[in-house]
């Protein structure tokens, strides 16, 4: 048995930090190997869109009772546990490949048992953070994980269309599941401190689903979080809409590998947004602000992105978009680390993200309908809108999604605009007390 390195704190959460990325790596290389695999094997959009589908669903239904679990358990026993359960479904469909058994559905059941896994892995890590950094290096801490996020985001792509050339699907498998390995080997070396428990919510005796609806409550009285909470699940909405939409949009104007060049210029942003949130992210600035202001930024590159048929200008709006969004999701963590209380930190992080990928899968579902069936014919040569906003933006082919996303800039910037006259949500940093010192 491996024994436990004597470290504290911040040295116990780098060791962890490295871990996590190493395994958030690996999983990116084999996902994106995968998603590759079964496009392949299907030639159809649907396909994905079900994988996808299968992938955000059990982290909506089981979130928010795995923080439950999270919060009466050993947190660093969870983080094992959910990384030998996703290493186990790796492993699976190795085997059903190796065997030449494998079917695209094996595929989806076996992305939710991992996605499930995954719904315990977040709130876990998240409320383990909090004790393991002082306040004043939280938002340091929380720039390191979207770091991390960052380097999966643009080395993923690359890596991935290389080693499946080199090693093929079989061999991205087996260095996946090393990087689970090493991620287990890390936290096995590592003791984490015991939360205090303060009864912020009363959980003897009751139902996971009271407790779930505790969690709930926990945020309803205290209003600045709640909007905190719905002003992110709208945004995510709004930006799932994108998602599905940005590789349609600039593949109308651009070739594949133009698109990958795009792709990897927004991966530089979130890296230099990382970088600069690890280094700077310890200080006493407004966490709110600084997410309105990144906001709006966000907001605004989404409109300039749909203006003009130009790779320049879409890159240069991909790069904000993505060197905002370690801000964003850094202040967001670092406001409900320091005003949620440790011992209920992990069910009130599976609720906010339970509420926040629910989102998701209607903007899948509608992105698609909205712009074949609705934009894209008012935006043809001899469409609806060509002799108005078509003499603007231009018409034909990905124009209506151009359309799309500067409509969804604007609503963005407004959201942002309306939500800071909001006095519980502007002030929550001053009106709610800091539950870690």
């Amino acid at each position: 048995m491996l024994k436990p390195l004597k470290m504290e704190g911040m040295s116990i959460f780098v060791l962890v930090w490295l871990g996590q990325l190493v395994s958030l790596l690996g999983s990116s290389i084999s996902n994106f190997a995968l998603d590759v695999w079964v496009y392949q094997q299907s030639a159809s959009i649907t396909q994905l869109s079900f994988l996808i589908l299968f992938t955000t669903l059990p982290l909506v239904v089981i979130s928010p009772f795995a923080g439950i679990l999270v919060d009466n358990w050993n947190r660093r026993w969870v983080m094992i546990i959910s990384d030998s359960g996703a290493a186990f479904s790796t492993l699976t469909i190795a085997i059903l490949l190796f065997t030449g058994q494998i079917q695209i559905w094996h595929i989806y059941l076996v992305n939710a048992l991992s996605s499930s896994f995954r719904a315990f892995q977040y709130p876990a890590y998240s409320a383990a953070t909090t004790l393991l950094v002082t306040k004043k290096h939280l938002g340091r801490a929380s720039g390191m994980n979207q770091l991390a996020q960052a380097l999966g985001q643009l080395l993923a792509p690359i890596l991935g269309g290389v080693l499946l050339v080199i090693i093929q699907l079989p061999g991205i498998f087996i260095l996946d599941l090393s990087s689970f390995l090493f991620a287990i080997t890390t936290l096995l070396l590592v003791r984490f401190p015991h939360h205090k428990v303060t009864q912020s919510l009363q959980t003897h005796k009751t139902s996971p689903l009271t407790q779930a609806l505790q969690s709930f409550h926990y945020l309803r009285v205290r209003s600045g979080l709640l909007a905190l909470l719905l002003f992110f699940a709208s945004s995510n909405f709004l930006v799932g809409i994108v998602q599905v939409l940005t590789y349609p949009l600039i593949l109308s104007f651009a070739s594949p590998a133009q698109l990958g060049t795009i792709m990897s210029v927004g991966g530089v942003g979130m890296i230099a947004g990382s970088l600069i949130m690890s280094i700077w992210g310890s200080g006493r600035q407004k966490y709110i602000n600084i997410l309105f202001c990144f906001m709006l930024l966000q907001g605004f590159s989404m409109m300039v992105a749909g203006l003009y048929r130009s790779i320049l200008l879409f890159a240069i709006a991909a790069f904000l978009f993505f060197l905002g969004l370690p801000f964003i999701n850094s202040c967001a963590r670092v406001i409900f680390q320091k005003k949620v209380a440790p011992d209920v930190q992990g069910r009130v992080f599976s609720l906010n993200n339970a509420i926040c990928d629910s989102c998701l899968p209607l903007a899948y579902l509608i992105a698609g309908p909205l712009a074949d069936r609705i934009f894209n014919p008012l935006m043809t040569v001899n469409g609806s809108l060509a002799g108005s906003v078509g003499q603007v933006i231009g018409t034909g082919p990905g124009r209506g999604i151009g359309l799309m996303f500067i409509i969804l800039g604007i609503l963005t910037m407004l959201m942002t605009i309306i939500a800071y006259q909001y006095a519980p949500l502007r002030l929550v940093e001053d009106e709610l007390p800091d539950v870690i010192y």
